[in-house]
């Protein structure tokens, strides 16, 4: 089975900028594959790289076998694409974008049958001009979506959508892997992510700090679940007691004041302890899996 996506040791820098440093990543054909970092991380440079829209210092970008460099048209005859920065004709209907789309890729069919599918079917001969950016979200999408591509290249695709969109969004992602198609999305919400995704490669400071499946990240992270514990009079000196436990990965307060300790399971009783031996007053505690949220935040801690 040949990779749908597989980098070997991409660069890219910018001046005396290194926007990506020695990336080698390989997306599996069929897999639906999230790509997480900060603003800065590299996250968007490297998308730009695999769509041609930047070309690499070093390094080669290979789409199921092609260098998308050398021959980027046979590479895009791949892929469908919804770019973060992408542009509508405001002159033109929602069907005549998705009408345009089919015949760039020289592909029969309906435009309505994609426009229902993305649930704006009833704005097909509305301008795209006066759409809502969540309308025209599902527009691009829907021209994204026009012959069925191999891979599916997803930047930001919840960004602008209500949460019924964002579902919808979720549920064709699903139903393009199940037809067959491999799905390479990024997202800042990361519990979409956690929703959809196979694996999860994380950027932090150009470099690839992470790829593994959700279960495997937190294994790699400290046994796989955190505690959370609510004191009387949470306090700093609290949560240093606690970080200089063994097996202690990480510690943070929480929106609600809960203090949420990342650690092996073994440490979770020795971290209550501590909080008691330093005089916290221990309300409740409890234990539940590490969400994607908190291992993003531990792979992108400044000494990732």
């Amino acid at each position: 089975m040949t990779d749908a996506i597989r980098t070997h040791e991409v660069t890219k820098r910018y001046g005396d900028l290194t926007a990506v440093d020695r990336l080698d990543l390989t997306v599996e054909e069929g897999e639906v594959f999230g790509f997480l970092g900060h603003n800065g991380a590299g996250k968007s440079t490297t998308i730009n790289m695999l769509l041609d829209f930047a070309r690499p210092t070093e390094g080669r970008i290979e789409v199921f076998g092609i260098d998308s460099r050398e021959d980027s048209v046979a590479a895009r005859e791949h892929m469908g694409v919804l770019p973060e920065g992408y542009g509508v004709y405001e002159g033109l209907t929602g069907r005549e974008h998705v009408r345009f789309a089919m015949e760039s890729k020289g592909v029969g069919g309906d435009p309505m049958d994609l426009l229902d599918r993305v649930n704006i079917a009833d704005a097909a001969d509305r301008k795209a001009g006066g759409y809502s950016k969540g309308m025209a979200q599902r527009m691009v999408l829907a021209m994204a979506l026009v012959g069925e591509p191999d891979l599916l290249v997803l930047d930001e695709p919840t960004t602008g959508l209500d949460p019924g969109g964002a579902k919808a969004m979720r549920e064709i992602i699903l139903a393009e892997n199940e037809r067959g198609a491999t799905v390479f999305f990024s997202s800042h919400i990361l519990e979409q992510v956690e929703a959809v995704a196979d694996r999860v490669g994380i950027m932090h400071e150009g470099r690839l700090a992470a790829v593994d499946t959700i279960e495997g990240l937190r294994e790699t992270a400290g046994g796989g679940t955190k505690l959370l514990v609510t004191l009387a009079n949470p306090s700093a000196d609290h949560a240093e007691a606690v970080a200089a436990t063994d097996g202690v990965d990480s510690v943070r307060f929480d929106d609600e004041e809960r203090l949420v300790v990342t650690c092996s399971d073994a440490a979770k009783l020795d971290a209550v302890v501590a909080l008691r031996d330093v005089g916290a007053d221990v309300l409740d505690f409890s234990t539940e899996e590490s969400s994607l949220e908190d291992l993003f935040v531990e792979y992108t801690r400044g000494d990732a």
